[in-house]
């Protein structure tokens, strides 16, 4: 069995698009779609049913992946095994969402690679889902999220708060102001509660993204408004090119960490010490960032 022909069909499972697949993979979409076929050529079932808007898996395609996690964690076990006959490095793997990584996920990899120079880590990008189904499957150590996770086998914790603020790529505006431009940042039902109750002069508008900060590198170009992490747009805010909307309330983002619990001791420790000193360090320059805003 080819594992890439696993690790295709896996991602294209994930995102739900041939497209999508091909971004994470850094391969072409006719490579994603080869590869889908001969897998399904292989198996004599059609795994995904295609659509103009993306793909959904079949019931073979179902029943198919947790069989492709399952020979793909073997082989990754084997190969790990076989390349290290002698002692095996500690290896950690680490999973966050988009908004997580830049300021806090890139810090805490600075720690983990000085205090465990030898140790063999991983960094994944995806959202609370692939998270939690990562973690479940055992190929995933710790992850970063938005929203708490709960599960046997599983510890959830509360990392860090952020104060999410309304900008505009314009000077002194109101929210009157940003009513026919103001696009929506997915950032969590708690969020959209706050959003009804909060805000009733700004409806939920027909434009949402689920983006993370990435919805920044969108409006930074673009005439539009949306709710960011204060400390993401700071930067931003002091070049001029975003601007606060001066009348709209704020909102309080928490983030978690879930580690597994059956993590090795020695390194859970290590790793927990690294991440609570980059939060330390982060919670005083929100506290100074909020107070400059």
């Amino acid at each position: 069995m080819d594992m890439q022909l696993l690790r295709t069909f896996l991602e294209v499972f994930d995102t739900g698009a041939f497209a999508s697949a091909a971004e994470r993979l850094h391969v072409t979409q006719s490579a994603v779609s080869l590869r889908v076929q001969r897998l399904e050529d292989q198996l004599g079932r059609p795994l995904f049913l295609r659509h103009k808007t993306g793909v959904e898996p079949t019931p073979a395609g179902r029943e198919f992946r947790r069989h492709a996690w399952s020979i793909l964690k073997s082989w990754d076990q084997a190969r790990r095994q076989v390349g290290a006959m002698e002692a095996e490095p500690a290896s950690l793997t680490i999973g966050a969402e988009a908004a997580l990584w830049p300021r806090l996920g890139f810090r805490w990899l600075d720690g983990l690679k000085t205090a465990l120079p030898d140790a063999m880590l991983r960094a994944e990008l995806g959202g609370s889902d692939m998270v939690l189904r990562r973690m479940t499957e055992g190929e995933m150590h710790v992850g970063l999220c938005f929203t708490p996770i709960s599960r046997t086998g599983l510890r959830c914790e509360p990392l860090l708060e952020d104060q999410l603020v309304l900008v505009a790529p314009t000077e002194d505006c109101q929210i009157e102001d940003v009513r026919k431009y103001y696009i929506l940042a997915d950032w969590g039902p708690d969020f959209l509660r706050f959003h009804e109750t909060a805000l009733p002069e700004l409806p939920i508008p027909k434009f949402q993204l689920s983006l993370g900060t990435l919805v920044g590198s969108y409006i930074r170009s673009r005439p539009f408004a949306a709710y960011l992490p204060a400390r993401y747009v700071k930067p931003f805010l002091d070049a001029g090119q975003l601007h606060l909307v001066e009348d709209a309330p704020t909102f309080t983002l928490e983030s978690w960490v879930i580690w597994r619990s059956d993590m090795e001791t020695e390194l859970a420790a290590v790793a927990e010490s690294t991440l609570k000193a980059v939060v330390a360090r982060l919670d005083e320059e929100v506290t100074d960032l909020l107070d400059d805003l």
